[in-house]
Order: C-alpha cells, then structure tokens, then sequence
C-alpha cells in the first residue's frame, strides 16, 4: 500500500529533494505544472490505448473529432482542419491519407474552385467516430469519477485560467522533452 501512495504523490517526492539540495529556491510551481504534467502523461496514455484498440491513431481520432463536429455534410477542408484546435498543420495530409486509404473519409474538389478540396467522413467514419466518440467520453468520466461535479467545474475554470496565464507568460516555447 506505501508503494501506491508513493507512485500517486511522486511530486512531493520530488520537491522534497529540491527542497534538501536547493533550498533557496521557490518549488511552489512545481505543486501545480509537475502534477499537471504527469496528469496528462496518464491521461494521454489511456486516450492512447482506447483509441488504438479500434485501429486509429491520437491524430486520425482528432481529424474524425473536427469532421463530425463540423455538422452535415461533415465536411472541411485541410487549412480548417489545422485550425479546428487540437490538431497541428503539420501532418494533416499524411493523417488524410491514413484515414482515406482506411475509408473513413473522401476527398472532395469543389465544384466551384476546383483548387479547393475538402475531407468528409463517409457513412463508415461516420459510425465508427460517433461509437468512439461516446466510448471516449465515458472514458474520461471514469477518470474524473474522483472528483464531484463541483470539484470538476471548478477545475475546469482553473485550467482555462492557466492556460491564459500560460499563454500571457510570454515564455518561450520549451522543449516538450525537458523534465522537473
């Protein structure tokens, strides 16, 4: 049982040992951004998991998000794509081609400018990104079960402050491989 309590609370850990060799040094960020960070690696890895298991990458299951959530006839072209959120311009075509080859979407050219073409889901993307989309969501009810609809409220309003406040930093962006 101490090795569990041990592995869930890494970070005191962590900022105990900072505290020993560094103790000038104001830990206090770490509180919040390390927890975040490894937070995140877990909930990434189970994202993972869940949406492999039905044969589709992280950047395939984003592409199917920002289609279906674009409405009848589900339908966008690459450049809306990027900017739809969560997915980044690089690689689109690539995530593209991987999911037409897989029929889960066509290319379309418009009728109007031939230039522009557009991705839609076709009927088989279209059931399988709404089957996974609710497995997704209960999903991530599961890992939110600790915490009541009040606590989960309140720390989404806390994570939409901190990110603001992380995009107001001014800071460079860091490499994302760099480590407490």
């Amino acid at each position: 049982m101490a090795r569990k309590t041990a592995a869930r609370d890494a970070v005191a850990g962590i900022i105990e040992d900072w505290r020993r060799e560094r103790p000038e040094l104001d830990t206090s960020p770490l509180e919040v951004l390390a927890r975040l960070h490894r937070t995140f690696l877990r909930y990434s890895a189970k994202l993972t998991a869940s949406v492999e298991s039905h044969g589709l990458s992280v950047a395939g299951f984003d592409v199917l998000t920002a289609l279906r959530r674009a409405g009848k006839p589900y339908r966008r072209t690459a450049g809306q794509l990027a900017d739809s959120g969560l997915i980044s311009s690089a690689g689109v075509t690539l995530r593209i081609d991987r999911l037409e080859k897989d029929g889960l979407i066509v290319r379309e050219r418009d009728p109007e400018d031939r230039r522009v073409v557009r991705s839609r889901l076709t009927e088989e993307g279209l059931a399988k990104i709404d089957a996974l989309f609710a497995e997704h969501l209960e999903n991530e009810r599961r890992m939110l079960a600790g915490l009541s609809p009040a606590e989960c409220r309140q720390l989404a309003r806390l994570l939409s402050k901190l990110e603001r406040s992380i995009t107001e930093s001014g800071a460079a962006e860091p490499d994302s491989s760099s480590g407490a």
